[in-house]
């Protein structure tokens, strides 16, 4: 661990410069022709390497790109599968308003900053920067049964609409996956790996009533949005926090002028849990809603749409004795690693739900994800890329 550390800190210079280029091309997920400029020089670095490239190609998306090094394995005991993503969730023009620039932060620490950068394009670089390593080292030489695929998503931050089948089926021919999301900071410690996710859910209600003018004709009206305040309600009271399951409405509407009754009104619903058997179960009560939910004003109608987007990563005996194994390399290193939970999900979930051992956050170290000060910490990316490095080089038997 302590080569890989020494070649990780030779080669920082050589990853930098890789993940501003990245990071310089710009690649928000609704764009296809963008994504696909980033991910042509994701190709490019990976048949220098030499990668072996297959593209998926997708028409209203971005390509996807599925990229092989070391020899063939001929069982999943053999091949481990590197997840990330090249789509970010900031819009072409950004990084002038956020340039990507090296440059220390109010107490002095060197950080890597511009739209990207954290969530995950210096997770992507790592990757690249891991993977040169052990071929460098012939730990990927012709006599080792040891094949990594890199899987780059390109829709990952709106759900992965496209690329979850192939995500799925990579990872159920790997024995894990390692996660190039950011890692999960800690307050005075050296940021955790992810050993659980919530799942996630999206619902739409929407009610139907009728319009008239609030003062002439009151009674002729049927006023959805007090119809929506009653179903809000009732929604929000599904939040389990001892299960780790919360129903939260934040986006809602109705109505256009104070002196008109509603037509119509709508809300989101954001759902997260923790527990896969809770995906069903809230399903199901969204389901019923139409015909469980009485209004009062029976001229209002209700439509209900959506679903689960992402199972919830769990945490299994497997991602534990992954973690275990990384836990045990970093103190090879000099640092101890924390294991942590969080909120938000990941393209993990989706792998871990098929019986994937998965470990996540394995990526870069910082702050502001998917706000305006986005940045890396550089003092993390040489420990950082060792670790990953060495956790590429283990069986897990």
């Amino acid at each position: 661990m302590r080569a890989l550390l020494a070649g990780a800190r030779r080669k920082e210079t050589q990853l930098l410069a890789l993940a501003e280029k990245l990071v310089r091309a710009e690649s928000p997920s609704d764009t296809k022709s963008a994504v696909d400029a980033c991910g042509q020089l994701a190709i490019v670095h990976a048949r220098s390497l030499g990668g072996r490239v297959k593209v998926h190609k997708q028409r209203a998306h971005g390509d996807i790109l599925e990229l092989r090094f070391g020899p063939k394995s001929k069982s999943p005991e053999g091949r481990t599968l590197l997840l990330g993503h090249i789509d970010t969730v900031w819009p072409i023009g950004a990084i002038q308003s956020m340039p990507c620039k090296i440059a220390p932060d109010p107490t002095g620490q060197a950080r890597l900053w511009g739209p990207g950068t954290l969530d995950m394009k210096v997770g992507v670089a790592m990757a690249f920067t891991a993977i040169e390593m052990l071929i460098e080292a012939d730990l990927l030489g012709r006599n080792r049964d040891r094949e990594i695929i890199l899987l780059l998503n390109t829709d990952e931050e709106i759900g992965s609409p496209v690329s979850r089948p192939i995500t799925e089926k990579l990872a159920s021919e790997s024995s894990a996956v390692y996660v190039l999301e950011p890692a999960q900071n800690l307050d005075g410690q050296q940021a955790a790996y992810k050993t659980a996710r919530k799942g996630t859910g999206n619902w739409r209600i929407e009610v139907t009533g009728i319009a008239a003018h609030a003062g002439v004709d009151f009674e002729k009206g049927a006023n959805a949005l007090v119809e929506l305040a009653r179903v809000i309600q009732t929604v929000s009271a599904w939040t389990e926090l001892d299960r780790g399951l919360t129903v939260s409405v934040n986006v809602a509407g109705a109505g256009g002028k104070t002196n008109v009754i509603p037509a119509a009104a709508w809300a989101e619903v954001d759902v997260r849990l923790a527990r896969k058997a809770d995906g069903p179960r809230i399903a199901r009560k969204f389901a019923s809603l139409k015909t469980s939910f009485k209004t009062i004003d029976k001229r209002c109608k209700l439509a209900i749409t959506g679903g689960v987007n992402r199972p919830p990563m769990e945490r299994t005996r497997g991602t534990i004795a992954l973690y275990k194994q990384a836990r045990a390399l970093a103190a090879d290193l000099g640092f101890a690693l924390e294991e942590a939970a969080t909120g938000g999900a990941s393209d993990g979930n989706f792998t871990s739900a098929v019986g994937i051992s998965t470990l996540d956050g394995m990526g870069a170290v910082g702050e502001g994800a998917h706000a305006s000060h986005e940045s890396v910490l550089i003092a993390h990316l040489a420990p950082r890329t060792a670790l990953l490095a060495g956790m590429l080089t283990w069986s897990g038997k």
